[in-house]
Formats: structure tokens, C-alpha cells, sequence
């Protein structure tokens, strides 16, 4: 039985990101289960209503990309107790025009990183209600996961005995429901 393609977008575009470090070693965890598709968003210009009637090529290739999985999982850093701009950018350009937004029906799981105490879980609150105004199946429970000391290596390798162990009970979590509903 071949393998189920899912999508991760990571809600950084620092090369850096330690959000992107823990993006690859989430999906290590499941990927005896599915293939993963990063679908990019740093290279989206910013939502303007007015490109709508000629869409650039960037974002025909984004909503594609989002539109040929299932489900995906947001790895997102937290920016002033929110989400990103690069990210809220991503979901407006996916969620227009309504009629061809290509959030809808998908099953979404949530997590985050940063060196603070409670990870991202303010930015994490704020995803979770926009993307169930989207119409999108968002998985419950909750992935705060504080970056120090270092949890994860340059290649997506576990550090952290207890970390990896709680993101992989998350990970199953996840592939269970897009087993379920996807």
C-alpha cells in the first residue's frame, strides 16, 4: 500500500527557523506512515484582492500544492501573540475567493516552538480559530514545546528523551485522525 502525501508549512521564513528543525523532526516521527510535501510560503507576495483576476504564479503553485493533500501540519513560531504575517499571509492568499478556497475540508494538527516557557500557545490559539472558521478540521489537544535546551539537532534529531516521546504520542495522535477523516 503506498504511503498518503501530507503537507507541513512551517510559519517562518528565517533560514534558521527553529520551527522548521522541529517541522523535520515531527515528521520523522510518522514518516513510516505518510510522504511529506513542505508547501513554501516565504516567496508569497502580500494578499492584495487586486491580483485576483491574474494570480501570480507563486500562488497558483501554493494553493496547488495545499490543494493536493489531505492534511497538514503547522510547525509556527508566535509573533507578538499571534501568528506570523508570512503565515496569515499563506491562509488569506488559500482562503480567496471563497468559492475556491482550499482550506476547507482538510484536517489540520498545530504546534510550535520558542526558547519561552509556554512555547507558542497563544499564536497556537489564534491558528486554531482561523483555521476552523476555514472550514478545516483541526486536531485537539494542545503541542506547546519550549526550545531549550536544544530539543532537536540541525537534521531533525531528538535530543531530548522526553520531548521526543511527547511529540511522538502528538504525531500518532495526528496520523490517527487523517487516518480517520482524511
Amino acid at each position: 500500500m503506498s504511503k498518503r502525501t501530507l503537507g507541513v508549512i512551517v510559519g517562518s521564513n528565517r533560514r534558521e527557523s527553529i520551527n522548521r528543525r522541529l517541522a523535520k523532526a515531527l515528521t520523522r516521527l510518522v514518516d513510516d506512515r505518510f510522504d511529506w510535501r513542505w508547501i513554501r510560503i516565504d516567496d508569497l507576495p502580500m494578499y492584495n484582492q487586486d491580483l485576483e483576476p491574474d494570480r501570480p504564479e507563486v500562488v497558483r503553485r501554493f494553493t496547488a500544492e495545499v490543494a493536493s493533500v489531505p492534511a497538514l501540519l503547522f510547525v509556527t513560531p508566535e509573533h507578538n501573540r499571534s501568528i506570523p504575517a508570512v503565515l496569515k499571509n499563506a491562509i488569506d492568499w488559500g482562503s480567496k475567493p471563497s468559492d475556491k478556497q482550499v482550506w476547507r475540508g482538510r484536517v489540520a494538527a498545530i504546534t510550535g516552538t520558542s526558547f519561552g516557557a509556554i512555547g507558542t500557545a497563544v499564536g497556537q490559539q489564534h491558528l486554531r480559530q482561523i483555521l476552523a472558521i476555514l472550514s478545516m478540521t483541526v486536531m485537539g489537544g494542545e503541542a506547546y514545546i519550549s526550545f531549550k535546551p536544544d530539543p532537536v539537532d540541525d537534521d531533525g534529531n531528538f535530543q531530548d528523551d522526553s520531548k521526543r516521546a511527547f511529540c511522538q504520542a502528538y504525531m500518532n495522535q495526528f496520523a490517527d485522525l487523517v487516518d480517520r477523516l482524511a
